[in-house]
């Protein structure tokens, strides 16, 4: 094909033109996929406008991830967390690091709290979140569930989303509507 190519000048121009294509969709990829390590990949990807998380009016708009899930970046009492929004969950569940990070105590009540998960049961404590900022929206005094079970990973449930005016999913996009949007930091 490249022998081709090179004999037959609109050939060899198209074959120009898909490689550079290629190599153009490869970079909007890699950025995508190095923007949630990285905070300075992060405003590559605003300014490209491929970040997957957007403020639309007061409304949040959140698109699918390519591993089928929603996940959303806020700030924990101060610190940036990235969270899955699982409406399957009855509460707010943040890992023992995220709890650590943002000074969040977590202790064990009069009555133990025993989580059934997908991965079985676990022990948990509880916490308050003192608040919770994702784009326009704010939750003050958001109660969590913190367990070493977690991992890395932070849930949003279901106490966070009845919080909401509404929140819907239209065309892979979850959409978050407050009931009184804040202003958003630049």
């Amino acid at each position: 094909m490249l022998v081709v190519a090179q004999r037959i000048p609109i050939v060899r121009t198209l074959v120009n033109i898909g490689m550079t294509l290629v190599l153009v969709g490869l970079l909007f990829v890699a950025v995508d996929q190095r923007r949630q390590f990285d905070p300075y990949v992060g405003k590559i990807a605003r300014f490209l406008k491929i970040e997957d998380q957007q403020v639309v009016g007061g409304e949040v708009r959140i698109r699918m991830s390519p591993d089928g899930h929603f996940w959303a970046r806020a700030t924990i009492d101060g610190v940036s967390q990235r969270l899955l929004i699982d409406s399957g969950a009855t509460i707010t569940a943040i890992s023992e690091k995220t709890a650590d990070a943002a000074g969040i105590e977590a202790s064990v009540g009069v009555v133990p709290i025993v989580l059934q998960t997908a991965n079985g049961s676990i022990a948990a404590k509880t916490g308050n979140i003192s608040e919770l900022k994702l784009g326009a929206i704010v939750a003050r005094d958001l109660q969590v569930v913190v367990s070493p079970a977690f991992g890395d990973t932070n849930v949003l449930g279901m106490n966070f989303l009845s919080r909401l005016a509404s929140w819907r999913v239209e065309e892979n996009t979850l959409i978050l509507v407050p009931h009184h949007p804040q202003k958003v930091d630049a």
